[in-house]
């Protein structure tokens, strides 16, 4: 009766939910290929069992450590960089009083986006390329020697870091705008007649009012600790700097489509889905045991 009651509700969901199985529970099916010596010819009800035998073989590999940990690093440093960004900027933002500018700053830090890496990768090499890059013109015409931010292993890391702030802060800011504007404004009026000034009714105010919102986009970033940007990597990396920026999803199309071991690329695709559940269900726990809601 109460689904009958909220029917246009469920109605407005069903497009949303036929995409998730569609798209992301019906595949799961086959991620059997990586319990199985999997022959194109035979499909995958036909190929035999072969059981834990491609991880096994995955765990031997002393390659499969080199991109693991790069992973875990790029990962970590996309979180301990990217996550306080959109967090400070909304803060920030939130204190602008003059709403033409903000909605103008607001448009502009969304726009990035929307940009493909695609596009993103042609833009940062015609920036940054070390021969003709406007970055490094700069450089040369200040007086200093031109760098290889996309050649050089050592500049290579921070590039991908900076890109990727770059392109996605100004979106997850619209979470944090949103929770923003469900502070109850006389907390603010009152801590004025308490003579609290702007710095202190953000430490004091503003932050513990959101917190919630920012523990459970924590719980959603280590739900993905194990990505680490395949579409950036990809469209901007290279045999020069593979030994800092091959990734696991990046060595799994290199194996998986490229060199047809279909079966070992879906074992560690299923391995890298298993760190992932587990660290979200970590977060999810230590986020419940403060108090707070999580997201289960």
């Amino acid at each position: 009766m109460k689904i009958w009651k909220k029917r246009y509700m469920y109605l407005m969901l069903a497009p949303a939910v036929a995409y998730f199985i569609i798209f992301h529970y019906a595949p799961m099916y086959g991620a059997t290929i990586a319990f199985k010596n999997f022959n194109i010819v035979k499909g995958i009800m036909g190929s035999e069992w072969s059981g834990l035998a491609n991880f096994r073989r995955i765990f031997e590999m002393s390659k499969f450590y080199q991109v693991f940990f790069t992973t875990i690093t790029i990962s970590l440093q996309r979180l301990a960089w990217g996550f306080p960004v959109p967090i400070i900027f909304s803060l920030l933002l939130n204190e602008v009083t003059n709403l033409r500018f903000k909605k103008l700053v607001q448009t502009a830090v969304y726009l990035p986006h929307f940009i493909s890496w695609v596009i993103m990768g042609g833009i940062l090499v015609s920036l940054l390329s070390i021969q003709d890059g406007l970055v490094n013109q700069v450089i040369i015409a200040l007086g200093g020697k031109p760098v290889g931010f996309l050649s050089d292993p050592d500049y290579f890391v921070p590039t991908l870091i900076f890109s990727m702030i770059w392109k996605s802060f100004g979106w997850a800011t619209i979470v944090y705008m949103a929770a923003l504007a469900g502070i109850d404004p006389e907390l603010y009026d009152a801590a004025k007649v308490d003579g609290i000034n702007r710095f202190q009714q953000a430490i004091y105010i503003t932050l513990p009012c959101i917190r919630s919102t920012i523990l459970v986009m924590f719980i959603l970033r280590l739900g993905n600790i194990m990505e680490a940007g395949f579409e950036q990597v990809f469209v901007l990396y290279h045999p020069a700097v593979y030994k800092v920026a091959d990734i696991i999803d990046t060595y799994v199309y290199r194996i998986g489509l490229t060199e047809g071991r279909f079966a070992m690329a879906s074992a560690v695709g299923l391995f890298k889905s298993v760190i992932n559940f587990f660290m979200l269900v970590a977060a999810n726990y230590f986020t419940r045991s403060l108090g707070e809601q999580g997201v289960y």
